[in-house]
């Protein structure tokens, strides 16, 4: 779908519809796509949550080029992480799989897994095969985390992913090494925090290296693919209570989730103006504006893939003031002031430096 000019979708009554895409997201593997129509039938939502493993399930989808097919099985596994979804553009890719033996192949990517009530528990997504057909497992991502994306996607065009930035072992996984490193001496069920991010959640909160995290709001983790799973669905600014144990003593804490940034922006949808200058964008604290003296701002925190890159010198760290002689001062004056603009110059300066420079950039890719 990512680089179709056009998307169809014949229903099962044979009509053909010309879709549009909604929206999408890499890093969970999931779109959402509209069609213009009344009156279709349509799955309702089950609760991933309550699947159990040895349950049975039915897989359904257009394998092979064939007509609707339902194959049957059992669930064996739950937040099952592949690393499938790790050569996408995104660098966080999100992987909770239920795991099935309902042969499915080709075909059926995208199609419904569904309990015995016909209630929605996952979309099935990807196989473990060594010759690309089913070879006995297959898998299907959770329609907790479905509806989540579903969401965000017709709401803000782009999923609103929480972090809590943190990196976790299982605490049956740790090594001695890893052990006598963080000072561990006692660790019972969990996950082993190993890493703490600078500017996320979890540090903020007072979590370090070494503590061992036992449930988010209410719900026991014993993988990190639980842990992402449970986060992910949240967006950033909403918190989480967090049961943890340091030095064999359990403790409990608030956490105020944050977004890839390190802020609790809203995720501006891909489509956005500065999404297409292919940078990490911040808005300018008060501190720091007051500081350079001007009313506010917006830091290129980090040049990626997209205009600035392939036409300007633009380095990191520079600070956007202007778009076409219009003040910014945030993201959100930033996209209106080149919402629909096919070029636009962008004025700023470098910290450190007097001057003010001119970069003009084209955004309609040409």
């Amino acid at each position: 779908m990512e680089n179709a000019d056009e998307i169809n979708v014949t229903l099962n009554n044979k009509k053909t519809y010309t879709a549009k895409v909604v929206g999408a997201d890499p890093a969970y593997d999931l779109a959402v796509i509209k069609v213009d129509s009344k009156g279709l039938p349509f799955l309702l939502y089950g609760n991933s949550d309550d699947v159990k493993i040895g349950q049975w399930v039915l897989a359904i989808g257009y394998p092979l080029n064939l007509e609707t097919t339902v194959t049957a099985g059992i669930v064996s596994a739950k937040a099952r992480s592949l690393g499938l979804n790790k050569g996408t553009k995104n660098n966080s890719p999100v992987e909770s799989f239920i795991q099935t033996d309902a042969a499915v192949n080709q075909g059926n990517s995208g199609g419904a897994l569904i309990n015995t009530n016909g209630q929605l528990i996952g979309i099935n997504s990807a196989i473990a095969s060594p010759t690309g057909f089913y070879s006995g497992y297959s898998y299907a991502i959770p329609v907790n985390i479905v509806k989540k994306v579903v969401d965000d996607l017709i709401k803000y065009g782009n999923v609103q992913r929480g972090f809590l930035g943190v990196s976790t072992v299982n605490t049956n996984d740790i090594t001695e090494a890893q052990k006598d490193k963080l000072g561990l001496s006692y660790t019972g069920e969990g996950l082993v925090i190993t890493d703490v991010s600078d500017n996320g959640a979890a540090k903020e909160a007072g979590l370090k290296k070494g503590d061992i995290i036992k449930s988010v709001n209410g719900t026991a983790v014993t993988l990190p693919s639980e842990l992402q799973e449970l986060v992910t669905r949240y967006k950033p600014g909403d918190k989480v209570t967090v049961l943890y144990s340091r030095n064999g003593k359990d403790n409990t804490l608030t956490a105020t989730l944050k977004n890839k940034l390190g802020n609790f922006d809203i995720v501006k949808t891909e489509n956005s103006a500065s999404s297409k200058l292919g940078a990490e964008l911040l808005n300018l604290d008060v501190k720091k504006a007051k500081e350079y003296g001007i009313p506010g701002g917006v830091i290129v925190k980090k040049i990626t893939d997209g205009a600035l890159k392939d036409q300007t010198r633009m380095r990191d760290g520079f600070v956007i003031v202007k778009v076409n002689d219009t003040d910014v001062k945030s993201i959100d004056d930033l996209n209106k002031a080149a919402g629909g603009a096919k070029t636009v110059t962008i004025t700023g300066f470098y910290p450190g430096y007097d001057a003010l420079y001119d970069y003009p950039v084209s955004l309609d890719g040409k």
